[in-house]
C-alpha cells in the first residue's frame, strides 16, 4: 500500500519534528542543486531551524545572489508606479545624451578640432588612433584597387579573345602561298595581299545605273588593304 497523504501542519512531537526537518532540509537543498545544474540557473537557499541554526546553499555566491535579488526587487518596485517609471526613463535618456556628447566630442577631435584642452599624452593617443584608422583605410583602398585591376585584366583578355575569334572568322586559315581559304572572303572578294595588314573601308562615289523598272542610285563600298 502507498503512503497516506500527510496533513501539512506543525508537528507537535519535538523528536518527529526534528527528524522531518532534517529530511526535508536535505531534500530541498538537493533539489536546489539539481535545478542549478540542469537548468543553468543561479540558485540560493537560506534555512533557519527552530533553534536558530543556519543552513544555506548557493551554486555561485550567496552574497552575489542576495545583491542580485535586492537590485532586481528595487528595479521592479520602481517600475510599479508611473512616477518611478518616468524617473527611470529620464535617467536612461540622460545617460544616452551623455554618450552622444562624448561621441560627438571624440569625432571633433578626430577631425582636428577642439584640441586645446588635451594634454600631450591625450594628443599622442589621438595620433595613434588616427594612424591606426588610416592604415585600415589604406589597406581597404588597396584591396578595392587590386580587385578593379583584376577585373579590367579579365575584361581585356575576353576582348582580345573575341578579336582573335572574329579575325579567324573573317580571314580563316591561310595556305602556303598566303592566300586566304575563308569561305566568307572567297565568295565575296579576292585578296592576294598579306591578310594580316590592316583593312580600311571607304565610300566610293555613287554611280548612276539605269533600270527598266526604276531608276535608283547605289552607294558603292570599296575594301582596301595596306
Amino acid at each position: 500500500m502507498g503512503r497516506g497523504k500527510i496533513v501539512i501542519r506543525r508537528i507537535d512531537n519535538s523528536t518527529s519534528r526534528q527528524v522531518t526537518f532534517s529530511k526535508r532540509r536535505n531534500g530541498l537543498l538537493k533539489k536546489a542543486k539539481e535545478l542549478a545544474i540542469l537548468c543553468d540557473a543561479e540558485a540560493g537557499v537560506i534555512i533557519f531551524s527552530s533553534t536558530g541554526k543556519l543552513y544555506e546553499y548557493s551554486n555561485t555566491s550567496m552574497k552575489s545572489v542576495i545583491e542580485r535579488y535586492n537590485k532586481t526587487k528595487e528595479e521592479n518596485h520602481q517600475l510599479e508606479t508611473p512616477t518611478s517609471e518616468v524617473r527611470f526613463w529620464q535617467r536612461e535618456a540622460a545617460m544616452l545624451r551623455q554618450q552622444l556628447q562624448n561621441l560627438q566630442e571624440n569625432h571633433r577631435q578626430m577631425m582636428g578640432e577642439e584640441l586645446s584642452g588635451l594634454s600631450v599624452k591625450d594628443l599622442q593617443n589621438l595620433e595613434n588612433q588616427l594612424e591606426t584608422s588610416l592604415r585600415g583605410v589604406r589597406v581597404r583602398k588597396d584591396e578595392i584597387l587590386i580587385d578593379e585591376i583584376q577585373e579590367l585584366n579579365r575584361k581585356g583578355n575576353l576582348i582580345h579573345q573575341e578579336n582573335m575569334d572574329l579575325y579567324k572568322k573573317v580571314y580563316g586559315n591561310r595556305d602556303a602561298n598566303g592566300v586566304s581559304r575563308s569561305p566568307l572572303v572567297a565568295n565575296s572578294l579576292s585578296i592576294n595581299e598579306d591578310l594580316h595588314a590592316p583593312v580600311h573601308l571607304q565610300l566610293s562615289q555613287p554611280q548612276q545605273q539605269n533600270y527598266e523598272t526604276s531608276g535608283t542610285t547605289e552607294l558603292g563600298l570599296q575594301l582596301h588593304s595596306q
